[in-house]
């Protein structure tokens, strides 16, 4: 029997799923977000979703409540234990399991839509991601998601990570940028020729904050690659204000009226 090929980001993922744990308080201001994106992706009652990086599911329950038979799936526990009370509360059955995007427990085309909410840009390997979500889409289903765009608040602040992040391992197999998903070129690109009728549309979320730093506080706390980079630099008080300062500008060019204009990007797409 051959030998299984290691995962080059298994330690990756491991950061990923202990970082991620503390997003649940961020839920609030993706639920309005989830709503407009089940409505783009246009899920009816009967059909069989998969919210792919769920996290605390807020796309799911909304999907549930249209009367859809959903599943979601997310790396990390914590978030799925959330999600799984989220359902609950709201009184619809869901599927959640812990699980990788980049090998999704799923029979090929189970689903007649595959969606993700700002979820499946952290999986390292986009082409993996893009041929596991494909994978398990029915012909003619529908893949949908939203992104951040890299001009937009969010994705400057993933490219500001990385500008502050230590430098990897030289040769080191290094994953995607998060922010590129949010470029329609590169949309387009990655689903391929795989799919067909490719549509976008950009809406804006809004965060209420009581100024800018409250914000940079918050996403220190809750936004996973964020958190690991404080803590890295909790002993060079320089480089940590610097960073501070950087994404407390960053904030403050989209804060208005006590109001964080975060822009995002909804693709939606047909399997051929």
């Amino acid at each position: 029997m051959p030998t299984a090929t290691p995962d080059p980001f298994a330690r990756l993922k491991a950061a990923q799923r202990e970082a991620w744990a503390a997003f649940a308080p961020v839920e609030i201001n993706t639920i309005i977000p989830a709503a407009k994106l089940v409505a783009f992706a246009q899920v009816a009652a009967g059909q069989r979703v998969l919210d792919v990086a769920c996290g605390t599911g807020v796309v799911a329950v909304t999907a549930a409540r249209r009367g859809a038979s959903v599943s979601g799936l997310d790396l990390s526990p914590a978030l799925i234990e959330r999600a799984r009370s989220n359902a609950e509360t709201a009184a619809v059955a869901i599927d959640f399991t812990e699980g990788d995007i980049e090998a999704l427990p799923y029979p090929d085309a189970a689903f007649d839509v595959v969606l993700s909410q700002f979820g499946h840009i952290f999986a390292p390997r986009p082409a993996l991601a893009v041929k596991e979500m494909l994978r398990v889409l029915k012909a003619g289903g529908r893949i949908a998601f939203s992104t951040w765009p890299p001009e937009h608040l969010t994705g400057q602040m993933f490219a500001l990570i990385a500008r502050y992040a230590p430098a990897p391992p030289p040769g080191s197999e290094q994953p995607a940028p998060p922010a590129l998903w949010g470029d329609p070129n590169v949309v387009r690109e990655r689903l391929g020729a795989a799919v067909t009728g490719v549509t976008f549309e950009r809406d804006t979320l809004l965060a209420p904050a009581l100024s800018p730093q409250h914000t940079r506080s918050r996403q220190e706390r809750t936004i996973g690659p964020l958190t690991k980079l404080v803590e890295s630099l909790r002993n060079d008080g320089t480089k940590l204000a610097a960073l501070r300062a950087d994404l407390e500008a960053m904030i403050g060019e989209v804060f208005e009226d006590n109001t964080v204009h975060q822009h995002f990007l909804m693709t939606r797409a047909t399997k051929v």
